[in-house]
Parts: structure tokens; C-alpha cells; sequence
């Protein structure tokens, strides 16, 4: 029903989403690397649960709230891009952060991680911006339910979120060690994340719906 030149516009930016820092890299990153693999699976579960949170909610109308509503929109586009701007100066910033940075996290049981990882994900205002303002423009009247077609572009992100993410928390641990050891390589890192995301930030910032 979603036409294959949507589904691959739809994979190309969910790819770039997820390989660019933010919440749920972080946290699934300092949650691997402090617990261990299996944590962060069970992490990555929480993210996957607040993936169909969105999806649902996209699919039972949430654009036709922000469609009937401008000024919720704004507010919600100008408040992501603002947040993408901001883990851009952190990356940019001298002294600043990487997403493999391992960050100290005290031992959770398995309920609190999956909590987490759903909180983490709902929280993100990548993926909020991702439902909000992608999704619908490529679903197309023409071709059946909206609906549907929203579903399924849906599942289509998740399915690349959900591979890379787990690669990541994978091998999180060897990556970590890796630019520890080459001050160099995480300064590139920063750098290419940072303008990687000042890029997204405009151009979130920028995006007007077709229907608007």
C-alpha cells in the first residue's frame, strides 16, 4: 500500500536519526557499558515499546491534532530543533561529550531498565519531530487508508532503529574502548555528530508540511 519510493525515503532518514546521538544512544550506550549487554537489550526493549507508542498514536490521528492546531506544531518543531541544536554544542563544544563517552549508571533490575529505555524514547524529541512532520508527507491519499500507510512507515523505521540500536548496544563496549584510547578519533567523532545534528536542527527547524 506505501509505495517503495517512500518506504526507502522513510529507511534513509531513519537511518540517519538513529546514527546521530541522542537519548536513546546515550542511554543505551552508558546502560551496555556499565551492565552489560544483556541490560542493554532489555533497554532496547523499553525503546521499542515507545516506538509503537508513536506509531499507534500517529496512526490514530495525532498529525490531524497538530493540523488543526498551528500553533502546537510550531511550538513542538521549534522546542526539537532547539533540543537538536543543543546536543550540537555539546558534541561542538571544547571539552564536550561523545555519545560513547560511558557514563556512570548505578545497576538496575530488568523492570526499571525496560521503564527506562520506554521513558528515554517517549522523551525524545527526535522521534517525536520523526511522526509529527515525516511520516505524514509520504503517506499518500491516493494509494488507500492514511492510517495504514502511516503503520507501515512506522514499522519501517523501527525496523532500522531497532537494527542499528542493537549493533550499537552490541558492540557499545568495543567502540567505547576504541576512541578512549584515540583521542583523536572521538574528537572526528564529535565533530561529524555535531554538525550532523546542527544540520538536522535547521533543517527541522525550517520544515513546513505540505499540508500547511
Amino acid at each position: 500500500m506505501i509505495s517503495p519510493t517512500a518506504a526507502a525515503a522513510v529507511a534513509a532518514f531513519a537511518l540517519g536519526l538513529v546514527l546521530t546521538p541522542g537519548p536513546n544512544m546515550i542511554y543505551l550506550v552508558s546502560r551496555t557499558a556499565t551492565q552489560g549487554r544483556r541490560a542493554g537489550l532489555v533497554s532496547l526493549g523499553g525503546v521499542a515499546a515507545g516506538f509503537l507508542v508513536y506509531v499507534a498514536a500517529a496512526t490514530a490521528g495525532l498529525t490531524a491534532v497538530f493540523t488543526l492546531v498551528p500553533a502546537l506544531y510550531t511550538a513542538v518543531k521549534l522546542a526539537g530543533a532547539g533540543y537538536l541544536l543543543w546536543l550540537a554544542w555539546q558534541a561542538l563544544r571544547p571539552g564536550g561529550g561523545t555519545a560513547f563517552e560511558v557514563r556512570g549508571l548505578p545497576a538496575d533490575p530488568p523492570r526499571r531498565l525496560f521503564t527506562m529505555g520506554l521513558v528515554t524514547n517517549l522523551l525524545n524529541p527526535k522521534i517525536a519531530i520523526l511522526y509529527v512532520s515525516l511520516l505524514p508527507q509520504f503517506a499518500d491519499p491516493g494509494r488507500g487508508s492514511m492510517a495504514v500507510q502511516i503503520m507501515l512507515l512506522g514499522l519501517v523505521q523501527i525496523t532500522i532503529a531497532l537494527t542499528v540500536n542493537c549493533l550499537i548496544v552490541l558492540a557499545a563496549g568495543g567502540i567505547a574502548a576504541f576512541l578512549a584510547r584515540r583521542p583523536g578519533w572521538q574528537r572526528a567523532q564529535r565533530y561529524a555528530m555535531g554538525s550532523v545534528l546542527a544540520a538536522l536542527a535547521v533543517q527541522t527547524g525550517l520544515y513546513r508540511p505540505a499540508a500547511a
